[in-house]
């Protein structure tokens, strides 16, 4: 007779299940794969970002400029392709565009008030609106006072009438080298001079102290090179 035993076999040893080790391999693989992923897609720039142009292709009234970036005025100005208007400004005489502002505080406000050195340049639009030049010869007379003054170094200055829209302003004249300028009268503040021209379908407007017209060859001289230098070379 088969005598069976009531005692139960002991178990085994645990051992290592079989499905963990795919599971690891699969967790490494995928592991492997982010990181490659991160590594192609991470930034390659700094942390400033790229640097900017030095120099921005700016069409205005369909008249291509070359702009230096850091004179642009005005943030929202700086970038290329067509504008209505863009606002400049040059260091003097060098005409090199001027670095970044410094900040004012109250300790360096009065260091900060020093004499303007830099040369303001608007470039607008026309839209066909009266040239400068007609301005020059077609309105500006009918508000002159009839004396002109002898001119001083080549430079004639005429006043307009008190009772005109330009009362408290004189206008400036030369033939050689070429320059009309408006100027307002010192007073509580420096009179400044606004001086035009029409390039394409942009009128330029340049706005400086009318203190440099003690030596108005050199503006004149530097109104022309920068109109020169952001027309840039013509086919």
């Amino acid at each position: 007779m088969t005598v069976f035993s009531a005692t139960s076999p002991r178990p085994s040893r645990t051992r290592p299940r079989a499905h963990v080790v795919p599971i690891v391999l699969g967790g490494a693989a995928a592991a492997c794969a982010i990181a490659l992923v991160a590594y192609l897609l991470w930034p390659t720039w700094g942390a400033g970002g790229a640097n900017a142009p030095n120099k921005l292709p700016v069409s205005v009234g369909g008249t291509l400029f070359n702009v230096p970036t850091t004179a642009i005025r005005m943030k929202i100005q700086r970038h290329s392709g067509p504008q209505e208007r863009i606002d400049l400004d040059f260091l003097y005489p060098s005409l090199e565009p001027p670095g970044a502002p410094k900040h004012v505080t109250a300790d360096t406000v009065e260091e900060a008030m020093q004499p303007i050195d830099r040369i303001f340049l608007s470039i607008s639009a026309h839209h066909d609106a009266l040239a400068p030049e007609q301005r020059v010869s077609t309105i500006y007379p009918r508000y002159l006072d009839q004396a002109a003054t002898n001119p001083v170094d080549g430079l004639t200055m005429r006043m307009f009438r008190s009772d005109t829209p330009y009362g408290s302003e004189d206008l400036y004249s030369a033939a050689s080298p070429a320059l009309t300028a408006r100027c307002t009268r010192d007073a509580a503040t420096p009179g400044m001079c606004l001086s035009e021209r029409r390039i394409g379908g942009a009128d330029l407007t340049f706005r400086f102290p009318r203190s440099w017209l003690s030596q108005w060859r050199d503006a004149a001289d530097a109104m022309d090179r920068l109109t020169a230098q952001l027309r840039g070379p013509r086919g």
